[in-house]
C-alpha cells in the first residue's frame, strides 16, 4: 500500500467517479483505475462499487475511506513539521474564509503579510464554514476564519469579537443620506439575500423575524458582488457585513448603520488542536487579531 495510492483512493471517493478524480488528479484515468485496482488486489476485497452513474465505497471503502484522511493529513502534518525548520520564515500557507469574510478583509491581510513574508507562498481557499471545517480537520488548510460555527472537537476556534451589519442601499434611495436607519426603514422594502447554504443568510433571516421586519425577498444570490451590483443598479436593498462597506462606497452605494439593537454577527478564527502551527500560521493568526482590534472587533472578554 503506497500514499499514492490511498491518495487516488480518497479522491474518487470524493469526487464520485473516476473520470472526475483524474482531472483533480491531474493523471489519466486508466492509470487510476489501475492504482486503485492494485490496492484493491492488496487488501483482498473490493473497495468501490462501479455504477452506471459513478462509484460508491463499499463497506471496506469506508473504512478505510476515515483511516487513509487521516493517513494523508498526518503525512502533511509531518512536511509541514519539517519545512518549518528553515531559518527564514518561508513555506506553504493556506488560509480559508468564508466568502463574506474574504473579499472585505483577506486583500489587505494578504499584501501586509507578503510584505513581511516574502518567501511564503500563500494560496487561498474560499468556502462555506462546513467545507473549511471539513478542509481544516484534513490538514488541506492551516487556518481559517468564519462567522457562525458549530466547533468540532479537534478544532479551536478563538473568538475574534463581533463585526456589525448595516443596510446597503442604492445611492439614490430616500434613505441614503441617513447616517442611521431603523428596523421599521426596512419594512416594506424589496430585500436581496444571499442563498441559505451562507450563514449569514440565516443570521440575516433570524435578525428580521426577530425584530418582526416584513420585507419583500425579491432575490436570492450565490454571492455578495452580486447582491452589491444590483443595489448599485437600484433593484434593491441588503444587509451586509460592514467590512464590505468601503467596496459598497467605491462602487456608488451606501452602508448605513442600524439603530439598537444592533445587528452583529460573531468572527471567529479557527485552528487545529492537533495539527503542527508553522511559523507562517502562527504569524499570520497574529496578523488576524491586530486586524480585529484595529476594525474595533473585539470587546474586553475577546482581547
Amino acid at each position: 500500500m503506497e500514499l499514492h495510492q490511498l491518495r487516488y483512493f480518497v479522491t474518487v471517493v470524493e469526487a464520485g467517479g473516476f473520470s472526475r478524480a483524474a482531472v483533480r488528479l491531474h493523471v489519466a484515468q486508466p492509470s487510476l483505475s489501475q492504482q486503485i485496482a492494485k490496492l484493491e488486489q492488496e487488501l483482498g476485497q473490493p473497495l468501490l462499487d462501479r455504477l452506471p452513474r459513478g462509484v460508491v465505497p463499499t463497506e471496506a471503502g469506508r473504512r478505510l475511506y476515515d483511516r487513509a484522511r487521516r493517513i494523508l493529513a498526518e503525512v502533511a502534518d509531518a512536511t509541514r513539521c519539517v519545512a518549518d525548520c528553515r531559518e527564514s520564515l518561508e513555506g506553504r500557507l493556506v488560509v480559508g474564509a468564508i466568502p463574506t469574510i474574504a473579499p472585505g478583509l483577506l486583500p489587505r491581510l494578504l499584501a501586509e503579510f507578503s510584505e513581511q513574508h516574502p518567501k511564503v507562498d500563500v494560496q487561498v481557499v474560499e468556502e462555506v464554514t462546513e467545507r473549511l471545517l471539513q478542509r481544516l480537520d484534513e490538514g488541506q488548510i492551516d487556518l481559517a476564519l468564519a462567522s457562525t460555527v458549530d466547533v468540532q472537537t479537534a478544532i479551536h476556534c478563538e473568538p475574534l469579537g463581533k463585526e456589525p451589519l448595516g443596510l446597503l442601499l442604492p445611492a439614490r434611495h430616500a434613505l441614503a443620506r441617513r447616517r442611521q436607519v431603523t428596523w421599521t426603514d426596512l419594512q416594506g422594502e424589496k430585500a436581496l439575500v444571499l442563498s441559505e447554504l451562507h450563514c449569514l443568510a440565516r443570521q440575516v433571516n433570524e435578525f428580521c423575524k426577530t425584530r418582526s421586519v416584513r420585507w419583500h425577498v425579491w432575490f436570492q444570490a450565490a454571492h455578495l458582488g452580486t447582491i452589491l451590483e444590483m443595489v448599485a443598479n437600484g433593484v434593491g436593498v441588503s444587509l451586509v457585513p460592514q467590512l464590505f462597506a468601503p467596496i459598497a462606497n467605491a462602487r456608488g452605494c451606501r452602508w448605513i448603520p442600524l439603530d439598537a439593537p444592533r445587528p452583529e454577527r460573531d468572527i471567529n478564527l479557527l485552528l487545529h488542536n492537533l495539527r503542527y502551527r508553522t511559523r507562517a500560521t502562527l504569524a499570520f493568526a497574529a496578523l488576524v487579531r491586530r486586524a480585529a482590534q484595529r476594525l474595533g472587533w473585539m470587546t474586553e472578554a475577546t482581547k
